[in-house]
């Protein structure tokens, strides 16, 4: 297995988040250079996603206080706590699904404390922390403005757990050499305008494929999905034709193909289905031995999925941070980027109602964004860096009940 890569860089990156941090400069009205990129609330008709509104929202999606911007206290967490709730419920998106499953089962070995994690897709834990159903959500897609001002409960924080990549995974019976696509004929085939493997447009990145003479079967997402909103966002940046055509949004209104639920579903569609195409990330396709390809970067290079190509695309993609971690690293610049990479987040209410239930979550919060990172790698994703753990401890020391820090 690849190494992360991640250390090179994140000095450079701290440095970076310390000039952006709300202590160095006012929080953007915003985000600067690398936008925050939309979603929608997820609904049986797929829509596309609105565009980011001029103006933040600052009561609704909080950046780090000055003064928790100067430093944010050393938490250790080791055993159970006087006091906390032993059980949490949440729900969100599949990305992420086996490494939260690892946390939390090493969690309750800590504390006692059981989280019920149900992964319904980035929509159904968008929709969960909106309605107050779930004690915390999950989501690879950040939340919108239009969805943050939805939310009943008041501002959400915004934290990021671990970054992963969506990848090309197919089923063509008798090709044993890893095929290479670019963003164009990724595009072209999920329009349906690539209909065949033996298109002169795959054929010219790919010899084998001019002997597969067969109709392309494509597998999408049929719930409301983050990563289906990291697959198109990458689309609609990269191909005019798709942003015109179909958009990004968690569900969108797919021109062909057949759905899968979650990125299990999908995974098992293309198993299932020979000279099937689909997108998943990275875990579910090495889980169920899956071929999957190459992506011609930004750079003009065709990169494999790793942890290192992802670690190098968050490098690239973040010479700005959002001060509400708002971001996207689709199509970063730089010769080793992998294209279609993405983040995961964790979304809680910095307002608490229940006080036992506060305390479990900002104490798994914590947890999870530091020791937890290091099952990150053995399950294919990869850590978050330094610069934005940060930033995200600020705002788990800013989650309060009764207008009181919540977080020993």
């Amino acid at each position: 297995m690849k190494q992360w890569g991640v250390r090179p860089f994140l000095a450079a990156l701290l440095m970076l988040v310390t000039a952006c941090s709300p202590a160095a400069q006012p929080a953007p009205t915003a985000a600067p250079a690398v936008a925050a990129k939309p979603t929608t609330v997820p609904a049986p008709a797929a829509s596309s996603a609105p565009a980011p509104s001029a103006a933040s929202k600052p009561a609704a999606s909080p950046a780090a206080s000055p003064a928790a911007a100067a430093s944010a206290p050393s938490v250790s967490i080791t055993g159970p706590s006087a006091g906390e709730a032993k059980a949490l419920n949440a729900a969100g998106a599949t990305f992420p699904a086996p490494l939260y499953q690892k946390w939390f089962d090493e969690y309750a070995k800590i504390t006692q404390v059981q989280v019920n994690y149900q992964a319904i897709g980035s929509g159904g834990g968008i929709k969960g922390i909106q309605d107050q159903t779930i004690d915390f959500g999950a989501s690879d897609a950040p939340m919108t403005d239009e969805q943050l001002a939805a939310a009943k409960g008041g501002p959400i924080f915004h934290i990021p757990t671990a970054l992963g990549a969506i990848v090309m995974t197919y089923n063509i019976p008798n090709v044993k050499t890893k095929l290479k696509f670019t963003g164009a004929t990724i595009a072209g085939i999920f329009l349906g305008d690539i209909a065949r493997w033996n298109d002169p447009k795959l054929v010219a990145d790919n010899p084998d494929l001019a002997q597969i003479n067969e109709d392309i079967v494509t597998v999408h997402r049929s719930d409301g999905s983050g990563t289906t909103f990291g697959f198109t966002d990458y689309l609609s940046t990269v191909s005019p034709d798709w942003q015109t055509r179909v958009g990004k949004a968690t569900s969108v209104n797919w021109p062909v193909g057949l759905g899968g639920s979650g990125n299990p579903g999908v995974a098992g569609e293309v198993q299932q289905n020979p000279f099937s195409i689909g997108y998943v990330e990275l875990i579910y396709a090495v889980g169920n031995k899956l071929d999957y390809g190459m992506v011609k970067n930004k750079a003009g290079q065709w990169i494999d999925p790793t942890l290192d190509s992802v670690t190098a695309a968050a490098s690239a993609a973040l010479t700005a941070i959002p001060a509400d971690l708002r971001f996207s690293i689709v199509d970063a610049s730089g010769d080793t980027s992998y294209s279609i990479s993405t983040a995961t987040w964790l979304l809680a209410y910095k307002t608490q109602t229940d006080q036992a239930k506060a305390l479990a979550l900002t104490r798994l919060l914590w947890w999870a964004t530091h020791d937890g990172q290091k099952f990150n790698k053995d399950l294919q994703y990869a850590v978050v860096p330094d610069g934005l753990t940060a930033k995200s401890d600020q705002f788990i020391h800013q989650i309060v009940f009764n207008g009181q820090p919540v977080l020993p």
